[in-house]
C-alpha cells in the first residue's frame, strides 16, 4: 500500500517541521521509511519523528552511506594526494550526526542507525542486535527521545 504524502523541505534537502512552508515540497512514500512506517501508525509521534528524520538528513548530506557507484563530478581541490576535500556542509553534517549519536549513547545509537539511517524494519534489526521479538520499537522509543532533546524539538519556541 502507498503511503504518499506532501512534504516540506529547504533550499539543502532538510525536512520542515510539520505546518511549515518554506523552500519546496516533495511526496514521500511513507511506506518506504520504516521510521515513516511507524508513524504512519501511530507508534511514534511526531517530534520522534522530526528527530529521526533531522538524523537521517544529517546521514544523508554528511555521504557517510557506502557507495555502490562511481562518482562522475569533477574533483574540486584540483587533485592532490589526500582524495576529494569534502564540503564544508558535509563537514557540519558529520559533525552533527556524530554529536547526536555520541548524546544517544552506545546503547541506544545502535537502533538509531540501523532503523533511521540504514532503513532496516525493527524485526531486522531486533534480529542483528540479538534483542528478543518486539524489544525495538521500546528501545527506539527511548532513543528518538533522547535525539528529540539533543535537536531541541518539542521545546518551548522551538521548531
Amino acid at each position: 500500500m502507498r503511503e504518499l504524502v506532501e512534504r516540506s523541505i529547504d533550499s539543502e534537502g532538510v525536512p520542515q517541521p510539520a505546518g511549515v512552508r518554506r523552500g519546496r515540497t516533495v511526496t514521500v512514500n511513507l511506506a518506504e521509511s520504516p521510521l515513516g512506517w511507524l508513524r504512519s501508525r501511530a507508534l511514534i509521534d511526531v517530534r520522534q519523528f522530526e528527530a529521526g528524520e533531522r538524523l537521517r538528513a544529517d546521514y544523508e548530506r554528511a555521504s557517510i552511506a557506502p557507495s555502490v557507484t562511481m562518482r562522475w563530478v569533477e574533483r574540486v581541490d584540483g587533485g592532490g594526494d589526500d582524495g576529494l576535500d569534502p564540503t564544508s556542509a558535509q563537514i557540519a553534517a558529520k559533525r552533527r550526526f556524530d554529536a547526536a549519536l555520541a548524546t544517544a549513547g552506545p546503547g541506544l545509537a545502535d537502533i538509531l542507525w540501523r532503523v533511521v539511517c540504514a532503513g532496516e524494519g525493527l524485526p531486522v534489526a531486533e534480529k542483528a542486535l540479538q534483542w528478543p521479538a518486539r524489544a525495538g520499537r521500546v528501545v527506539l522509543t527511548l532513543a528518538l527521545d533522547r535525539l528529540a532533546a539533543h535537536f531541541g524539538i518539542g521545546q518551548a519556541g522551538v521548531p
